[in-house]
């Protein structure tokens, strides 16, 4: 870790380290619950098996487009399947985001890739993973697979993991408010 300058924090005074090294002290000590080395890592083998499975990439299967709301696009695509990711089968809710200010229904159907903005994915962990919360593991990704990062106290925090848990806007905070108590929003989704 490279040390750049001094600054105070809690009354204590201690060094700032580069932002990963930031970010990763602070998710170890609880004080983010996201964007972890960790977290990263199974950000990126999602992102591969999702690729290999055509859910995201250049081959991706397409769904129906429709009219969004914020935060995720102005039109969205949606996509579920069961995948395995190290070891471990569950569904995974894929979220085409797209954004633009000529962006409609019909022009995202046509050049989709001129408008996609982001991926948004909720992919359904292992039992314990995070109980509180259904076990979901959440990420925001770029068209290219790269995270999408959240800067918060001078920091880049990559979005994935435990997005925004405990926060009262985020991931986790507006789809406690899904219906069915299972943090989805859509009606023909499985939950496991």
């Amino acid at each position: 870790m490279k040390i750049k300058s001094k600054w105070l924090l809690g009354g204590m005074m201690i060094s700032s380290i580069t932002l990963a090294g930031c970010a990763s002290m602070m998710n170890s000590m609880g004080m983010v619950p996201m964007g972890s080395g960790e977290d990263q890592a199974d950000a990126a083998h999602l992102w591969n098996v999702l690729k290999q499975d055509n859910l995201v990439g250049d081959n991706a299967q397409r769904a129906r487009v429709y009219p969004g709301t914020p935060p995720h696009g102005k039109i969205l695509e949606t996509l579920h399947q069961r995948v395995t990711v190290d070891g471990h089968t569950g569904i995974a809710i894929i979220k085409r985001n797209y954004r633009g200010a000529d962006a409609t229904v019909a022009s995202v159907e046509a050049h989709p890739e001129k408008y996609l903005k982001g991926v948004t994915v909720m992919y359904k962990r292992e039992a314990g993973y995070d109980p509180e919360d259904k076990d979901w593991f959440w990420a925001k990704y770029k068209p290219d697979g790269t995270l999408f990062n959240k800067k918060k106290m001078g920091m880049e925090i990559p979005l994935a993991g435990r997005v925004a848990k405990g926060k009262p806007f985020g991931c986790i905070s507006c789809h406690k408010g899904a219906p069915g108590g299972d943090f989805i929003f859509g009606k023909d989704i499985p939950s496991s």
